[in-house]
């Protein structure tokens, strides 16, 4: 039976992901920082086992993946904070930076002499990054980089036979985006992105993208000239 280790499993599409393949018989490792949402994982179901570490400090990454050979490294734990009037907040930029970039690198360099020919990682970045939008350069510049780095490591990750999907959703209904204080557009609910994930991935895709007519739309907004996007998103600008 299939091993899935998944980051960020406390809540949102974490949580819905490790429910999701543990309810049909799948050995789930649920990873977080919160030991009560963890331990009530584990009550859900016994396929479940826990590794609770923060995942931007490097040696804990290390010493809690020390052992987890798996077959399906899901990396989606994930934050958002905005730059309010373009004001520059280097600790909040460095605190996105660090949760949506280095924090899955360090999972990656934790897990990678695991990794046997056949596995695949997965890594959730967002749509946000195909247009500048205003208020989230933070979030924006870490999935951006997330997403380039992804795209390479595949690269050099074919010869051993390892595969790196990236996937790229919208709006989710998830206690993240909740914290928004703006309209968002065809927002799914976790049950939809779950099965958008799980139908990708056994697809074998590289890319998964949801949901599908707002990702075109989307997709065709970013193949614009620069200054035209600008020209459109300059009034999501807050005085």
């Amino acid at each position: 039976m299939m091993t899935v280790l998944i980051t960020g499993a406390t809540s949102g599409i974490g949580e819905g992901l490790a429910k999701s393949w543990a309810d049909d018989g799948y050995r789930v490792i649920a990873c977080g920082r919160d030991a009560a949402r963890l331990e009530a994982l584990r009550q859900y179901n016994p396929h479940i086992s826990l590794r609770q570490f923060d995942m931007t400090d490097a040696q804990a990454c290390r010493e809690a993946l020390a052992d987890c050979r798996v077959d399906l490294a899901i990396l989606c734990a994930g934050t958002c904070e905005y730059l309010d009037r373009g004001t520059i907040d280097v600790d909040r930029v460095a605190r996105v930076m660090s949760t949506n970039f280095s924090g899955p690198v360090n999972c990656l360099a934790a897990l990678q002499d695991q990794l046997a020919p056949g596995s695949r990682v997965v890594l959730v970045s967002s749509m946000a990054h195909w247009l500048p939008f205003p208020r989230a350069e933070a979030y924006g510049a870490s999935k951006a980089a997330l997403t380039w780095f992804a795209n390479s490591l595949r690269l050099d990750w074919e010869p051993k036979g390892i595969a790196v999907t990236v996937v790229s959703p919208g709006f989710v209904d998830t206690p993240l985006t909740r914290k928004n204080d703006f309209p968002m557009p065809a927002k799914v609910s976790v049950e939809q992105a779950v099965t958008a994930i799980r139908r990708g991935v056994a697809k074998g895709k590289t890319h998964i993208a949801f949901p599908g007519g707002f990702s075109l739309v989307m997709r065709l907004l970013a193949s614009l000239p620069l200054f035209v996007q600008h020209a459109l998103l300059r009034r999501m600008v807050r005085s």
